[in-house]
């Protein structure tokens, strides 16, 4: 009997959830990288659009949906913008970004944290094109206007029902994985 009570003050002081039956759940072990890379690059596809945000003049964050590539296996993200845009020249004077990605058909998201650079690589530009945003350049050959940004991720967090990564129920938590 103490033992139960002593389990079940532990239980309470670790906010577990309580089970249907009214008990409290046991802790889950930390899921694998390779299933939360695996789960984020699904939900990020789903998804199509992202949000980026990017630190203003001000120090106010910024955002603005984007049409990214699909991530990379190490799930690097590769966005397009006109090389006028406000988001490059704020990410010039701090390259801090925050992506969110959200499926609002599973009620999953994925937030990326990383650095942000922007790349003009002729040959990198040639591989990263969709044909539906010809109208948004006037250089048609992936010129002087188009401009490509990198993100590489330090941080990834997720909330995913679908690959098992559910928030914490007290905290709201997401499963975060470090990429550093």
């Amino acid at each position: 009997m103490k033992n139960e009570a002593m389990l079940a003050a532990l239980s309470a002081a670790l906010c577990l959830p309580l089970t249907s039956a009214g008990q409290r759940a046991q802790p889950t072990a930390a899921p694998e990288r390779a299933q939360v890379i695996g789960a984020a690059r699904a939900v990020m596809r789903q998804a199509r659009y992202c949000t980026l945000v990017t630190i203003g003049d001000e120090g106010q964050p910024q955002a603005r949906v984007m049409d990214p590539f699909l991530p990379d296996e190490d799930l690097t993200i590769w966005l397009a913008t006109n090389v006028a845009t406000r988001k490059v020249a704020q990410i010039r004077k701090d390259a801090r970004v925050t992506l969110c990605y959200f499926d609002p058909a599973s009620k999953d998201y994925v937030a990326v944290l990383g650095r942000a650079e922007l790349v003009r690589d002729q040959a990198e530009k040639a591989k990263r094109w969709k044909e539906e945003w010809a109208s948004f350049y006037k250089d048609k050959n992936r010129g002087d206007d188009y401009l490509l940004i990198r993100v590489k991720p330090w941080r990834v967090e997720i909330v995913s029902y679908a690959h098992g990564l559910a928030a914490d129920p007290m905290s709201w938590r997401p499963v975060v994985l470090d990429l550093r």
